[in-house]
């Protein structure tokens, strides 16, 4: 999530009410999760264990909760709770907006757009031409919409990731800042829910098409062209390349990357990255030698009982 406009090292610090190393006039243009930081934005970190991944990250501001030697070119924030400070950044720029009506006057439909009854379209929402957006659909604030999308009725776009810190009163909520994106040509069917990004986009290429029932976790981008089926679950935080086809039920763990062109058929538990390939089962294997096992031992069995 980017600023409208950069910050000093020192009004941040002056927001979140904390001690800071580094140049009070050090530049900051934004926060983000460690998996997309890039220069000038400010990542968190909590537990000792990520320290190092935080600071050698492309951020340039870690918000820590521990005072440890900063790296050159980097400045430091000082917090005793890093998790409650980056919730209270994101909600400083980006502030939840309640919608006034069903379509929000902020609201932006291109020409041949249409939108059924009773959907909801809020603040900030870009909606490109000639799209069907059918009933009782919700877009939430900040989507961005191509052209020639379909998407069907009890579909909600930008969700809260599902992102929680376990407190010893209760787990506490990552605010989620993001954005969902619909490329052009995307179709989404019934009931899908697509979570928007905790701080980037959630992405869905050009072309691609899914079927009802489909749950997209908060910063996965899926690439163009892809085809997924009903009932398939995709964590946070994945990177399904182009044209890959995801048959029914299958789920996908968060922080994966899929490469172009692969298969995935019904049922199969994803819990690592693939190289292109045809996978099945849980945890995934290549389909054909799994076909050639089952087939071996179920003659196999089928002998022992005669």
């Amino acid at each position: 999530m980017k600023f409208k406009q950069p910050q000093t090292l020192q009004q941040i610090a002056s927001l979140l009410d904390v001690n800071f190393v580094g140049d009070k006039n050090f530049s900051i243009t934004g926060i983000n999760e460690i998996h997309v930081v890039e220069k000038g934005d400010i990542v968190f970190v909590d537990h000792p264990k990520y320290y190092d991944k935080a600071l050698n990250s492309k951020a340039t501001t870690i918000l820590i909760n521990k005072k440890v030697e900063c790296p050159e070119g980097k400045a430091l924030l000082i917090s005793d709770d890093p998790f409650r400070d980056f919730n209270k950044i994101t909600k400083y720029f980006n502030p939840f907006i309640a919608s006034k009506s069903v379509i929000a006057e902020s609201a932006t439909i291109g020409e041949g757009t249409i939108i059924q009854p009773n959907a909801f379209i809020g603040e900030n929402v870009k909606i490109g031409k000639n799209c069907i957006i059918h009933a009782n659909v919700s877009i939430n604030n900040n989507c961005v919409i191509g052209d020639n999308v379909i998407i069907q009725s009890n579909t909600v776009l930008g969700s809260e990731a599902f992102y929680y810190k376990n407190r010893p009163e209760g787990f506490d909520r990552l605010i989620s800042g993001g954005r969902v994106i619909l490329e052009d040509n995307v179709d989404l069917g019934a009931s899908c829910t697509i979570d928007r990004g905790v701080t980037g986009d959630t992405t869905i290429g050009a072309g691609t098409k899914i079927d009802n029932q489909v749950h997209v976790g908060h910063d996965t981008v899926i690439g163009k062209k892809c085809l997924i089926a009903a009932q398939t679950g995709i964590a946070g935080c994945t990177v399904i390349e182009d044209e890959v086809t995801i048959w029914g039920q299958v789920g996908v763990i968060s922080g994966l990357h899929i490469k172009k062109g692969t298969v995935l058929m019904a049922q199969t538990g994803v819990t690592k990255s693939l190289e292109k390939g045809i996978y099945f089962g849980t945890p995934q294997r290549e389909y054909r030698q799994t076909m050639r096992e089952v087939i071996y031992l179920k003659n196999a069995t089928s002998r022992e009982k005669k």
